[in-house]
C-alpha cells in the first residue's frame, strides 16, 4: 500500500507500548518510520493500563513509564519530530488503541493516523479489541527487518497495511531489565535520562527495588 500525502492534513505515526523501559530501539523505529512515510510526527504513547499484559508480570507504574519516555525523547533533536502523548495514561480503564485513535482524531479533525507495530505485535492484531474501528480510522505500518520475507496479516485487509523496512537494533525492554537485575551497565542501550530514572527509583532490581522485573 502506498501512503499519499495531500490535502494539508496532518499525518502522524502512533507508536504505543508499555515502554518498560524505553530504549534506543524504540527511538530508532520512531525516527525511521517518520522518515520513510514522510509523516509530520510520530507520537510515543505509553499504555496506561495494558490489558494484554496484565497477568504477564509486574509493571512499572504508568506515571514512571511516561516519565521515562519523556526523558528518552530529550536525547532527540527537533528535526526527529518525535513527541510523547499521555493520552492513555490519563484515560481511565484499559488502554485500547481504538479509543486512542478516536480521541486523537476527535481533538484534531482530519488527522490521519498510522499505527506503528513490529511484526510480532502485528501478528496479534486479530486479538485486539474493536480492531474494525482501528482499521476504519487508521492504517497499520508493520515494521520488518530489511529483506524479511513477511506475508500478509491473518484477518487484516491488506489495503489497510503498509510495510516499512527498518534496520533494527538488538535491544529489548526485557533485556534491559535483565541487565539491571544483574547489576550490568545499560548506558548505551537507553538514553541518559532513562537510566537516571531507573537508578533513582531502583527499578528492575528484584526484591530490593520498587519494581520486580518479569
Amino acid at each position: 500500500m502506498t501512503l499519499v500525502t495531500g490535502g494539508g492534513r496532518r499525518r502522524i505515526g502512533l507508536l504505543g507500548g508499555t515502554f518498560d523501559p524505553p530504549h534506543i530501539g524504540h527511538l530508532r523505529v520512531a525516527v525511521a518510520v517518520r522518515h520513510a512515510l514522510d509523516l509530520d510526527e510520530v507520537l510515543l504513547v505509553p499504555n496506561g493500563d495494558p490489558w494484554q499484559k496484565r497477568d504477564a508480570r509486574d509493571l512499572t507504574p504508568a506515571a514512571l513509564r511516561l516519565e521515562m519516555v519523556d526523558a528518552a525523547t530529550e536525547a532527540l533533536t527537533p528535526t526527529a519530530r518525535v513527541a510523547v502523548s499521555d493520552v492513555e495514561v490519563r484515560r481511565p480503564g484499559p488502554s485500547y488503541t481504538a479509543d486512542t485513535v478516536s480521541q486523537l482524531q476527535g481533538a484534531e479533525p482530519g488527522l490521519e493516523v498510522i499505527v506503528v507495530l513490529g511484526r510480532d505485535a502485528a501478528e496479534l492484531l486479530p486479538t485486539w479489541e474493536r480492531l474494525d474501528e482501528v482499521l476504519d480510522r487508521a492504517v497499520v505500518a508493520v515494521v520488518d527487518r530489511p529483506g524479511a520475507a513477511a506475508g500478509p496479516l491473518s484477518g487484516v485487509d491488506p489495503s489497510r497495511v503498509v510495510a516499512v523496512e527498518v534496520e533494527q537494533l538488538a535491544v529489548s525492554s526485557s533485556g534491559v531489565r535483565d541487565l539491571v537485575a544483574e547489576g550490568a551497565p545499560i548506558d548505551v542501550l537507553v538514553p541518559p535520562g532513562v537510566a537516571a530514572v531507573i537508578a533513582r527509583e531502583g527499578l528492575y532490581r528484584g526484591r530490593g527495588g520498587r519494581h520486580v522485573a518479569g
